[in-house]
């Protein structure tokens, strides 16, 4: 009885993982249970005091393996942050748990790369024979609504800006490096709905808009924008974004020959700033650090060599988006056609 009591209260307090049963021999001395002596016939007694210890021992070797645990982790971080301090000095480096960790990019002539917006094979040398004076002429009504629209947008930035031709390109690059994003967007998503390859055309409009986030990049360091002009840049671009956003979703072609007369007339300002610097009426200071390397200029290039390279951007954009409209206008998909990618 006392047995089978001590058992079961056992069995609810402790569960049945930490409780067993042994065979005793029949000589066993005294019993366990309140000194009463063990019976031969008695042969198996509760041993649940001896468990007490071994479950003190699991506990205490668990929580001691884990303080080891994070001690290695802790000396762990702090040797991958003494490694990071002594090797990138007041660098601020990130030190995680994922050990992903940046690659270690060199120039040609071995020196490091500074910039982390652009890699050494993203770099190109600008195709100045272009023909800048090419136009569409608008024949369908399409054409001359997009025609129309683009010299509307034109009047008030000229009131805006007037002959002030830095920041008149900055905030022309902040809206000319939206229409590649959202077509490359669009492009991405049809391709996904219609399991169907897209002729290289999301990689070809992406790698316009970032080209022409690129130019906007370089002008930063030319014209610094006036707290007016980032709120004005904030509310065009919402605007802009969504307008050629919905305008994408209805008529493709459309789209595209908005963006080739947009680029018609980004080639017209650049021309306006290079007379103006031409003129003296700008400073034709040195060319940004960041220009030399993107379009591997040379070392004592100027702002003007910059703006060069820059309106031969705008024109090759001009020639890729009359292209792509023109597809459309032919009855195909852009996917019909190989995209012209890595055209500059």
């Amino acid at each position: 009885m006392m047995t089978r009591g001590a058992s079961r209260m056992t069995r609810v307090v402790m569960g049945p993982r930490y409780f067993s049963t042994i065979i005793m021999p029949n000589d066993a001395g005294t019993g366990l249970l309140h000194g009463i002596p063990a019976s031969s016939s008695d042969k198996t007694v509760v041993t649940w005091a001896r468990h007490f210890p071994v479950m003190g021992s699991r506990s205490a070797s668990t929580m001691a393996l884990n303080d080891k645990q994070q001690e290695k982790d802790g000396d762990k971080k702090v040797e991958n942050g003494a490694a990071a301090n002594a090797s990138g000095g007041d660098e601020k480096s990130v030190v995680s748990y994922w050990g992903v960790s940046p690659s270690k990019v060199t120039k040609p002539d071995g020196s490091e790369w500074k910039w982390n917006c652009f890699r050494p094979w993203e770099t190109y040398e600008a195709d100045m024979s272009i023909d800048l004076t090419k136009h569409h002429e608008p024949v369908t009504f399409l054409d001359k609504f997009a025609y129309w629209t683009v010299k509307a947008l034109r009047y008030p930035t000229d009131i805006f800006f007037q002959r002030r031709y830095g920041c008149r390109a900055m905030m022309l690059e902040t809206v000319a490096a939206v229409p590649g994003m959202v077509g490359g967007m669009l492009l991405h998503c049809k391709s996904l709905r219609r399991f169907e390859q897209s002729g290289g055309w999301i990689k070809a409009l992406l790698e316009e808009a970032e080209n022409e986030r690129m130019h906007l990049m370089t002008f930063m360091e030319v014209a610094k924008p006036n707290w007016y002009e980032r709120a004005l840049v904030f509310a065009v671009q919402g605007v802009f974004f969504n307008a050629y956003f919905a305008t994408y979703l209805l008529s493709p072609k459309l789209a595209h020959r908005i963006v080739g007369y947009l680029e018609e007339e980004a080639i017209h300002s650049y021309t306006e700033f290079l007379k103006e610097l031409d003129k003296g009426n700008i400073e034709n200071v040195p060319a940004p650090a960041i220009a030399i390397d993107y379009w591997r200029l040379p070392k004592d290039s100027t702002l003007r060599d910059v703006v060069l390279v820059v309106r031969a951007d705008e024109a090759h954009h001009r020639d890729v988006n009359h292209f792509a409209s023109d597809i459309y206008y032919q009855g195909q998909q852009l996917k019909d056609s190989p995209a012209p990618l890595g055209y500059h």
